[in-house]
């Protein structure tokens, strides 16, 4: 203990953050040895660049000269992509059937916005069974074992936060039904929070710094320290499906999706849906110089995201219509090669938060009752403009896009069960079954269709379906 405190303290003097030891000596062993832990696992050199590119100067957001609207493919191929879909869709679920793809799940949140304890992975989120995110996302795979005859791994990212509440999670659910093997945890790293005027490390706690996860971004340098990219490699994985935990109808893998994305070599690619209004808070996907580029819902002006298309077949739409919805495919030498320089390749956003901490001074936490700290993340959707080549792909977001993030109003698990119930009722609906609808033309039974059953509508076996539904049931599939 005496040479790690030497060590760190060393360390830390040379970057002007002496502070954080400074008290050690009160600390008893276990006390040191957690705050040791935490000071051992940052990248020190890193974090003095990082002080004075972002807190001690406020970057601003510029604006591209030339901004287009980025192309995408639409969710419904138009007679000229007619083939090159039934090719893509094809090429996919072949490589699902060769073992080339891996499902990627950033789970690394707590369910605090929503009042739930614990990781959000485990957040009941489907209308009748209350299965978990976790629990919707296993029976997907298990379903594309059964359809493509392969076991597609499955890559989860935590956070320290959350990480054994994870796994002891899936250990008493006996994995949700999966092998162990093919079921692979790490956690993300974790950023300090800093003073917004000095740029001092906070300390949340005399044995414990005020520290946050690095962001989404962060999940592609957690791919490459954690060791999951060599496990890949072993594994003979060449496309990571990437996706974040928090929406119970996500397509966990998209044979159409994977197959385009690879039949036009791409980097890393993602998917779209129309926003539902100007200033919908999702990404834009955009063209800057010849690169897909997301600009944040925040930054792009009024006057862009207002503009709509005039005349053709799509008049009257937005002309900045394409949102993100943070899922990728990525390939996995693409995310080597983020990672070859030693330098993480993605930039880092700076937040301004309220931060409580602990003032040594005082010898007491103190709760700012104003944004007293700057937190650094980096976003995954910044690799986009790092591609040579880049597809979006459309789709519809009752098919695909029914998140769960805050306890009431917009994506809210009252709005994710909407999305899920009317999603049910019209792949019934495609496949002859009757489901009564009420005078808003919302379905009137309370539906669910369990992944292990059909993960698209054409998985449902009309003989085993019913041919009407009754008004006012509950009714599993």
């Amino acid at each position: 203990m005496t040479d790690r405190l030497a060590n760190a303290r060393a360390r830390l003097e040379r970057v002007g953050q002496g502070h954080v030891l400074r008290h050690a000596s009160r600390l008893n062993k276990a006390q040191q040895d957690r705050l040791l832990s935490q000071v051992e696992a940052i990248d020190w050199h890193q974090v003095t660049r990082l002080v004075e590119a972002y807190v001690s100067n406020k970057p601003r957001f510029a604006m591209p000269r030339k901004l287009e609207p980025a192309e995408f493919y639409p969710a419904q191929p138009p007679a000229n992509l007619a083939g090159k879909y039934v090719d893509a869709r094809a090429l996919g679920e072949r490589l699902i059937r060769e073992g080339k793809v891996a499902a990627f799940t950033v789970a690394g949140g707590q369910g605090t916005r929503l009042g739930w304890e614990g990781p959000k992975g485990i957040y009941p989120a489907t209308p009748l069974r209350r299965l978990s995110l976790f629990g919707c996302f296993a029976e997907y795979l298990r379903k594309v074992h059964s359809k493509y005859g392969r076991r597609c791994p499955w890559y989860i990212m935590t956070s320290p936060a959350n990480d054994a509440a994870t796994r002891q999670y899936f250990q008493e659910n006996d994995h949700l039904g999966l092998d162990p093997a093919d079921v692979v945890f790490f956690p993300q790293a974790m950023m300090p929070a800093f003073d917004m005027a000095s740029g001092r490390v906070l300390l949340e706690s005399p044995d414990s710094l005020a520290l946050s996860p690095d962001g989404h971004g962060g999940s592609l340098k957690a791919l490459h320290r954690s060791g999951a990219l060599e496990d890949m490699r072993r594994r003979g994985i060449e496309q990571i499906s990437y996706i974040q935990v928090d929406n119970p109808i996500v397509k966990v893998i998209d044979p159409l999706f994977v197959g385009l994305h690879a039949l036009d070599r791409c980097q890393m690619s993602s998917k779209m849906v129309p926003k539902a209004y100007p200033k919908e808070r999702l990404g834009n996907f955009c063209m800057v110089d010849g690169r897909v580029t997301v600009i944040e819902y925040s930054d792009l002006p009024d006057e862009l995201a207002e503009q709509r298309i005039r005349g053709g077949p799509r008049d009257g739409q937005l002309r900045f219509q394409a949102g993100s919805i943070a899922v990728h495919v990525i390939r996995v030498d693409f995310v080597e090669a983020i990672n070859a320089s030693g330098d993480f390749a993605l930039p880092y956003h700076r937040a301004e938060k309220k931060v409580p901490y602990w003032d040594f001074d005082r010898d007491a936490p103190v709760d700012p009752p104003q944004p007293n700290a700057v937190k650094l993340e980096t976003f995954v959707f910044d690799a986009l403009p790092l591609c040579e080549r880049s597809i979006i792909l459309e789709t519809d977001r009752v098919e695909e896009f029914a998140p769960i993030k805050n306890a009431d109003g917009v994506d809210s698990p009252a709005t994710s069960r909407a999305l899920q119930i009317e999603r049910a009722a019209r792949w019934l609906e495609s496949r002859g079954v009757r489901v009564p609808r009420n005078a808003e033309g919302e379905p009137d039974a309370v539906l669910e269709i369990r992944p292990l059953t059909a993960i698209e509508p054409d998985d449902l076996d009309p003989a085993s379906l019913p041919k009407t539904i009754a008004r006012g049931s509950e009714v599993l599939i």
